[in-house]
């Protein structure tokens, strides 16, 4: 069958991306786009660019995102908490205003014979077309029309962030805590353009009902900003925002949704982006994933074959790449969720912990990125000068440094097979995914008691897999912080990056290899 005619609904990144890349592969076919909004009139602020991102773009079509770049704004990144501050710098790291992102996708879509058609609401039954690509965003309409064929499922994580901007170009991204008398809010802010920047702030429930926010949000109408809010955040944010206003536009309180469906396609009509997955803004994901859909929608229907097959081609491509990203953001939201739980750590070690929080960048690694901060956390972790920090891989220097802990002191942070210690420690086994759901908060209940009770410590054991050896130093810094007793984790050998990382950041005391292992890592 010829895919000659496709509707587009949607004129998101990925609509219009997916609209220009289809329309570069055969210039014979007929795209249209049906945008409900107006040009230059789009909820949001910035959008973040990663290198790896511009990298894959680039091979895909380098016209567009020449322009992208040029239209970008470039910076760097720090953590502060009070006074203290951690500069890092990544590589390449770009941001720009979604009208400009837009304007710039939208132009190139039409100079490549795309029809771009604005106002109005369409649905999938108005549309006569051999493909229809819905990019309809978080709450698709079109796959809450067919939700039996789609099989989406949506999780509402627990915490609460808003949107906003501010008229000024802060001198680089900064994540941030502030303490108020109603608890804590923590802003991931970021310039985009010479006088702009988002001000994304988020916090807890109860910190929320707190500052009467449930009030301010059940009162703002759902197309107009939460004022009440905004205004008590400029106040309490002033000295970052240097005498500059929160811009609002339709800001509110929200939860994020993380989206899954068990089909991306069915008949003529295919997901795309937000509309078929979301993963957590924490790590910048969701232009990334719609615009990297449409260039593997693209090279599937370039090959041969029924539109049937070529749709489960490209949802067989792209749906590893998808899921490995969403766990990555599943914890990089867990560990916003819980953040005020660990702004007692000094600055560069809470650097290190938000670079390793989701398993994705080991300590070795970010030290060669930012030495002067990895450095630092590291002289931190261990209690010592600089000068005794190797100036090489520091994976065993990190697992042979000593432990003073409860009027016991451990040669090494590796749990020997025969302490005499290890007999007494209380044994949880943890098999879940989420360090501070339901079932974890009887957990961390049950080990209070324990712990209450006279208990010396908990070797957190569990199933022999990354990511629930991931899993189990996430409770395990959940344990130490609810407890103050030693925790231990179990990993094997395969996994010491992950435990390196986790002691470096607070999570864990000391790791044991599995019973049949040698005592050293």
């Amino acid at each position: 069958m010829a895919i000659r005619r496709i509707a587009v609904l949607g004129g998101g990144p990925g609509g219009l991306y997916a609209a220009r890349l289809l329309k570069l592969a055969d210039p014979r076919r007929e795209i249209d786009v049906y945008e409900q909004g107006e040009p230059g009139k789009t909820f949001g602020f910035g959008v973040g660019l990663a290198s790896r991102t511009q990298r894959n773009l680039a091979d895909a079509d380098p016209d567009t995102i020449a322009e992208i770049v040029a239209a970008a704004h470039g910076h760097g990144v720090e953590m502060r908490v009070g006074s203290r501050t951690a500069r890092i710098n990544p590589a390449n790291l770009l941001a720009i205003a979604r009208t400009s992102l837009l304007d710039v996708l939208r132009r190139h879509a039409e100079a490549a014979g795309v029809r771009v058609h604005f106002g109005g609401r369409k649905t999938a039954a108005d549309l006569d077309a051999d493909l229809l690509i819905a990019a309809d965003g978080v709450s698709s309409a079109t796959r809450e029309a067919a939700a039996a064929d789609f099989g989406a499922t949506i999780e509402v994580g627990a915490g609460l962030y808003l949107w906003c901007g501010t008229d000024f170009a802060l001198p680089t991204a900064m994540f941030a805590p502030l303490t108020t008398e109603h608890g804590t809010f923590v802003t991931h802010a970021y310039p985009y353009a010479p006088d702009r920047s988002t001000f994304l702030i988020e916090t807890d429930e109860k910190t929320w009902r707190n500052a009467g926010f449930d009030d301010s949000t059940e009162q703002t109408p759902w197309d107009a900003s939460d004022e009440v809010s905004i205004g008590y955040l400029q106040e309490a944010f002033a000295e970052y925002l240097r005498g500059h206003h929160l811009i609002g536009n339709r800001t509110r309180w929200l939860r994020f949704r993380t989206v899954r469906c068990r089909s991306w396609h069915h008949g003529r009509t295919v997901l795309l982006g937000d509309a078929a997955h979301t993963a957590h803004y924490s790590i910048g994901s969701g232009t990334k994933l719609a615009m990297e859909d449409s260039i593997a929608l693209t090279q599937a229907l370039n090959l041969d074959g029924d539109l049937p097959d070529l749709l489960g081609h490209y949802e067989r491509q792209r749906r590893p790449g998808v899921a490995h990203l969403q766990s990555i953001a599943h914890r990089s939201q867990l560990w916003w969720e819980s953040f005020p739980t660990r702004t007692d750590l000094p600055v560069e070690q809470l650097t290190v912990a938000y670079m390793t929080r989701a398993g994705k960048v080991p300590v070795d690694r970010f030290r060669q990125a930012s030495p002067q901060v990895a450095t630092a956390a590291l002289v931190q972790y261990a209690q010592v000068p600089a000068a005794d920090v190797p100036a090489g891989d520091v994976d065993d220097w990190v697992l042979s440094r000593p432990l003073a802990h409860g009027g016991r002191r451990f040669g090494s942070r590796v749990l020997a097979a025969d302490d005499p210690l290890l007999p007494r420690l209380v044994r949880l086994e943890y098999n879940l995914a989420d360090a501070w759901g339901a079932e974890a908060d009887a957990l961390a209940q049950r080990a209070a008691r324990d712990r209450h009770d006279g208990a010396a410590g908990f070797l957190l054991t569990g199933a022999d897999a990354r990511d629930s050896v991931l899993n189990r130093l996430e409770f395990a810094e959940r344990l130490r912080l609810l407890t103050g007793a030693l925790v231990v984790v179990e990993a094997a050998t395969e996994y010491r990056a992950d435990v390196v990382a986790g002691l470096v950041s607070g999570r864990v005391d000391l790791a044991a290899v599995p019973s049949t292992a040698a005592p050293n890592m």
